[in-house]
């Protein structure tokens, strides 16, 4: 078994994505480096095996985040896997600091890194497991109240982000996991596509007993929803469906039952008003010219693929 950390990223539609990301690594000590590209049409292969030639390429047909991350792990023996999206960069010393973590703590099954915008400002990467209230509150006031309180719960705004702390669950858009404990668990559960499958990993491996650790000295960049940004309106419904599955998944008894159609009904509702709301402000940064450096709006940052 390999004692240097393996990478897997996985692409779609993003080769310039995937080919910042394999350059943000050059420096770093790792082992076996996997790219698993699903169903891309922009040449994301043929790229990679060109700029990257020591670089294993996988292309499988766009099964999903999930299932590509499981096909990706498969392919080495390493005991360390950081599991990443394409539109990730990694910065110096991350992976080393990600990997000691792992190795020196055997109750850890994953660890993330502080997750960084373009702009150096953090995301919400390392979050509590929200309750109804939470969710729903979250949900509900979120765009229109970015502070209120079921937010900053579940973002865990309340507590330091400098210092190193377990969480509930971590941001799958980079994550360091234990071959053992991943195996354990079966991995990502592949009946996700998109989203929540890095919360219901979480979910699952606590429940095996394991534990999962934020290392804010382990520093990313992430420029949010890189492979989803042109397809906001599936992208937000593939989001209210991934909700729908955890919710029947982890939420049993008569109670959840009854209010299933209720939160279907919601989770529909939220996705059609965050995209309506989402156009009308893209429609107002047009007229101003408010960009960022990177081409991004400057107010897409709540919930723009957040993994």
């Amino acid at each position: 078994m390999s004692t240097r950390p393996a990478v897997v990223v996985v692409s779609h539609e993003t080769r310039e994505e995937v080919l910042g990301c394999l350059d943000s690594l050059a420096t770093h000590d790792l082992g076996q480096i996997v790219v698993v590209d699903t169903g891309s049409t922009d040449g994301t292969a043929a790229a990679v095996r060109r700029g990257h030639p020591d670089v294993q390429v996988v292309e499988l047909a766009n099964a999903g985040f999930g299932r590509a991350a499981n096909t990706g792990v498969r392919l080495d023996d390493a005991e360390v896997v950081v599991i990443a999206n394409a539109d990730v960069r990694f910065g110096a010393g991350s992976v080393a600091r990600l990997d000691a973590e792992l190795c020196n703590d055997p109750t850890l099954a994953m660890v993330g890194p502080s997750v960084r915008y373009p702009d150096g400002q953090p995301q919400a990467s390392a979050r509590r497991l929200p309750d109804l209230r939470t969710a729903l509150g979250h949900a509900a006031c979120s765009r229109v109240w970015p502070g209120n309180p079921w937010t900053r719960r579940y973002w865990a705004r309340d507590v330091s982000a400098v210092e190193a702390r377990d969480t509930d669950w971590l941001s799958g858009c980079v994550v360091a996991v234990r071959r053992r404990a991943f195996e354990d668990v079966a991995g990502f559960d592949p009946g996700y596509h998109l989203y929540v499958e890095d919360l219901d990993l979480g979910v699952r491996l606590r429940r095996a007993g394991w534990r999962l650790r934020f290392l804010p000295s382990a520093v990313v960049v992430h420029r949010v929803g890189a492979s989803t940004s042109r397809r906001r309106a599936w992208a937000l419904m593939t989001h209210a469906r991934s909700l729908d599955r955890f919710h029947r998944r982890h939420y049993r008894g008569t109670g959840a039952t009854l209010l299933r159609p209720l939160l279907r009904g919601g989770l529909v509702g939220w996705a059609l008003v965050t995209w309506v709301a989402e156009r009308v402000a893209g429609t107002r940064r047009s007229t101003t010219g408010e960009r960022t450096v990177g081409g991004g709006h400057t107010n897409q940052r709540p919930d723009r693929r957040e993994r």
